[in-house]
């Protein structure tokens, strides 16, 4: 860990969680669009990354290690952000109107367990603000854009946000995420349930297919979904994703659950979604059972638990075509991404092919298939 981030780091930990977030993507943001500081960033922090390719959802992204949702919500950091060398940023959630979220304080750190736990309530400025920032970058690095409800919408009535959405960002993304199973906004896991779950995807693609032949653009859909399902729930959900076609899959969310962390320590009470290092296993063995059942019609996006190159690697070889980092890039920053990217640049350097999918297609065949039983 670079000395100018472990410095940093220990201010940072000093102050309020999401204090301390807010003045990051500040910063981020202001030296993203200043030059030459936006130079120095990509220089210092990300240096020169080795080629490591995936193409995902006919998206060809420059390496296979994304920012998950949840950091930056309104699209103010983009060029900041996209100069640490991640492949991908995807930004939100954002939702058809401002809202503020839950009430504070909604953000714990627990130091000792590399982990955070979030109750945030998707608090955002709305799509329009939202769009607006957007607007403004110039990094070329690929988005994706996550899409919610407002937390005053019925979830039974929750389409209507998810395709207003998906109207207003679709021309401006590389893929959209649809997050129906944040633990942070009631009744929201409900939408992984059979009806609403075939009916909220039978909707976006129905609007799907009418803006690609509106705008002559397919913009691909992923489904964010819980760790906190059983076996026959991804059964059901992976047979439903197929049925419908969709683009890609995001496993997994933060958790309701506590693995890993200590009974009675005074953060285990606070109610919210864990992440960090407790969900690397959970979350990884998600993506296994999702993959057993897809076998490859679409594509696994990997998320929780992700501290080092190794950790990515169990992600991917459960399943996933490409990773995301939160926490841990949180508690390891942006040398995080530099790691992973070279670890995997030299695992397909060493693997003969030269090409990461090539390892990839050999490993997930070698997955084994779900006893019935």
């Amino acid at each position: 860990m670079p000395e100018t981030f472990r410095a940093l780091r220990a201010l940072w930990f000093k102050l309020d969680p999401e204090y301390s977030q807010r003045i990051t993507l500040a910063v981020l943001g202001a030296l993203g669009k200043t030059h030459p500081f936006d130079q120095y960033l990509a220089e210092y922090f990300r240096g020169k990354l080795p080629l490591c390719p995936a193409r995902v959802m006919g998206i060809d992204f420059p390496n296979p290690v994304g920012l998950a949702a949840g950091l930056d919500k309104n699209a103010r950091a983009v060029d900041g952000l996209g100069a640490l060398g991640f492949g991908f940023l995807e930004l939100g959630t954002v939702t058809p109107l401002p809202q503020t979220g839950n009430p504070k304080k909604r953000l714990f750190r627990f130091i000792n367990e590399e982990a955070l736990i979030n109750r945030m309530g998707f608090n955002n400025a709305g799509l329009n603000e939202f769009l607006k920032n957007l607007s403004g970058h110039r990094s070329h690095v690929r988005i994706g854009i996550s899409i919610g409800k407002n937390s005053d919408v019925p979830v039974e009535e929750a389409i209507r946000d998810y395709r207003t959405c998906l109207r207003a960002v679709y021309t401006v993304t590389d893929y959209v995420a649809v997050d129906i199973s944040s633990p942070n906004t009631t009744g929201l896991f409900e939408l992984q349930a059979e009806p609403l779950f075939s009916r909220i995807l039978q909707q976006l693609k129905d609007e799907q297919a009418q803006l690609a032949q509106q705008h002559g653009l397919y913009t691909p859909i992923a489904i964010k979904l819980s760790p906190d399902l059983n076996r026959e729930e991804i059964q059901r959900i992976a047979n439903t994703l197929m049925a419908f076609e969709l683009d890609g899959v995001i496993a997994t969310n933060t958790t309701r659950l506590r693995p890993g962390v200590i009974a009675g320590t005074r953060l285990a009470s606070e109610d919210g979604g864990l992440s960090g290092r407790p969900l690397l296993k959970p979350s990884t063995e998600i993506v296994r059972q999702l993959y057993q059942h897809l076998r490859g019609s679409l594509p696994i996006i990997g998320c929780g638990g992700i501290f080092d190159p190794e950790d990515a690697w169990s992600k991917l070889c459960a399943g996933a075509s490409l990773v995301q980092l939160y926490t841990g890039f949180a508690y390891h920053g942006p040398a995080l991404v530099r790691r992973i990217v070279e670890d995997l640049a030299g695992r397909a350097a060493d693997s003969g092919t030269g090409e990461l999918a090539a390892i990839l297609a050999a490993v997930h065949a070698r997955i084994s298939t779900p006893n019935p039983h």
